[in-house]
Parts: C-alpha cells; sequence; structure tokens
C-alpha cells in the first residue's frame, strides 16, 4: 500500500508542532488543507493517527507512519541533493536540507558526543536536530517516528530498527570537600548526605542507593542540565553520580572528591537507527561509531 506524500507530510507536521494550525504554516498551506489530508490518510488506512489534544500527538498507528514520512522525506532529499535540486528552488542554488533527527543523552552529549558534532557540522545542507533524552526513554523516540537514530542504554532494536553497541559510560559517585568530613569520602552516609539528580528519569543515584541497602536521603536537588549538574554538586548542593570524562578533571583540580573508593557504576550504551538505506544516516552512524571507540570504554 503506498500513500500520498502531502498527506504523510501533513500528519508529520501536525505530530511535530502539536496542532493543524502550526503544522499549516510549517507546510505553507491552510488549516482546512492539514486537516483533508490527516483525515484522508485516516480513511485509507481505517484507525485514527492523531490524538486532538494540546498538543496533538500520534496514536500506535499514527508513529508508523510518522517513521514512514520521515523516511519518505530523507531519502526524497537525498535524492534531490544527488540531482542539485531543490523544491523551491529549482535549478538548484541553495540545495534541499536534510533533516536528521538524533536523541541522544546530556552525559553523552556533554562528552563523547560532541565529536560527532563536529564531523555534521562539515556537512552542508545537513540539519541535525537533537532530542536531549535520558538513555533508558530515548528509543520511545525511535517508536514514535520522531528521529533517526538514538544513543540508548536498550539493547532490544525497536521495530523497523537495528542496534549495536557502542561502549560503557562509566559513572562514579562524587561531592564537593566540603560536604564529607576527613575519612568519610570512602565510606559516606549515603542516606544522610543530600542528593543531586538531573531530574524525574534519572535513576543512577537511586540504583547505587538500591546498591548499598540505602534509603533514599531527604534532600533531592534537581538540576536538568548536564553541566549545571556537576557544578551543583561542585558547589556543596549534594552528591551525584558523574560521568568519567567529567569527573576527572574535576578530581584533578581538587573541585570533587570520589565517594565509595573506586566503585563505579558502567552504563551500556547503543546505537539505534533506522533500517533504510540512507547516504547520510550511514555517515551519521560511522561517525557516532568513531566517536564511541575513542571516547567510551569498551
Amino acid at each position: 500500500m503506498t500513500y500520498a506524500a502531502p498527506q504523510l507530510a501533513a500528519l508529520v507536521a501536525v505530530c511535530d508542532t502539536g496542532t493543524f494550525e502550526a503544522a499549516a504554516r510549517a507546510l505553507h498551506v491552510t488549516p482546512s488543507a492539514v486537516s483533508q489530508r490527516v483525515r484522508a490518510l485516516e480513511s485509507e488506512v481505517g484507525q485514527v493517527l492523531v490524538r486532538r489534544a494540546t498538543p496533538c500527538t500520534p496514536t500506535d498507528a499514527g508513529a508508523v507512519l510518522v517513521r514512514l514520512g520521515r523516511a519518505q522525506a530523507l531519502l526524497a532529499a537525498e535524492a534531490r541533493a544527488e540531482l542539485g535540486l531543490d523544491p523551491e528552488d529549482p535549478v538548484g542554488a541553495a540545495g534541499p536540507r536534510l533533516d536528521l533527527g538524533v536523541a541522544v543523552n546530556a552525559d553523552s552529549l556533554a562528552t563523547w558526543f560532541r565529536e560527532v558534532l563536529g564531523v555534521v557540522a562539515q556537512w552542508p545542507g545537513v540539519a541535525l536536530g537533537l532530542h536531549v533524552e535520558d538513555q533508558a526513554w530515548s528509543h520511545d523516540l525511535l517508536r514514535e517516528g520522531r528521529v533517526l537514530g538514538a544513543v540508548t542504554s536498550d539493547p532490544v532494536a525497536v521495530q523497523g530498527c537495528r542496534v549495536e553497541p557502542l561502549g560503557t559510560l562509566r559513572y562514579r559517585p562524587a561531592a564537593a570537600p566540603a560536604l564529607v568530613g576527613p575519612g568519610e569520602a570512602a565510606r559516606p552516609d549515603w542516606s544522610g548526605l543530600p542528593m543531586v539528580v538531573f531530574n524525574d528519569k534519572d535513576a543512577l543515584q537511586d540504583q547505587w542507593l538500591a546498591r548499598r541497602g540505602a534509603g533514599a536521603p531527604r534532600v533531592v536537588h534537581r538540576v536538568p542540565t548536564s553541566a549545571d549538574f556537576v557544578a551543583a554538586i561542585e558547589a556543596g548542593l549534594g552528591w551525584g553520580m558523574v560521568p568519567e570524562p567529567q569527573l576527572d578533571p574535576a578530581l584533578r583540580a581538587g573541585s570533587l572528591v570520589a565517594l565509595g573508593g573506586e566503585e563505579h557504576l558502567d552504563v551500556a550504551l547503543h546505537w539505534q537507527r533506522w533500517r533504510l538505506g540512507s547516504e547520510v544516516l550511514d555517515r551519521l552512524s560511522d561517525a557516532v561509531r568513531a566517536a564511541a571507540q575513542r571516547r567510551l570504554r569498551p
């Protein structure tokens, strides 16, 4: 079964922007045209594809067609690039834009994944759209069709995707020297110390406490950016699990001390990408793989 490209584009735009009106502005058509295209697609498949709420979100069936719409758009853009054509510039002077949606966790983005950004920066016409999401949740963005690839902790491939291991990112608990007394760093009072977490999805600190049979501390701070997370720990706000690439310089500078001796927690990371014959997606996967080999533990 084939689906009309304008209908798929309308569905993708509605799910991306959250409203039919915003989708119409993005597509340079009327809201009525967007609504008609989505309804026509729903009639063709016999299922509701969009939850009409605020914001609009795809149903399970809609997510399947959102993925299809993105795949078609990427392949069409690559074909136009090879032909030197652009839909709004028939002579190809500007060249088409290739949109790459990628999900990556904040700690990877702050450390090893930055090498990937430098590689993609050399690709003219490619627009990278990063979705910063916890590694345990990023596969949902693949399933919903919002990204083409994702750094995830899930080794099981999402339907329509393939997965490969990247390596491990090592975390160690750390705190500001002023937070723990002399001689307490090796055996801290885990339940008594205030704790810093990234957000409500960040389970690393809880996993660490569970391994030691320690209860949750009374004070838990939330700092939802990777750089500020480390800065908050350095300021003495609490202890937290810090990735080694950020921890090692802080240990050398004396702004942090490692807690619990040499104990650590390793998070295995994987790269999931759509099973799609796309040259630019292949190049992106090569860049992710190369950066991970240089910066992550095997």
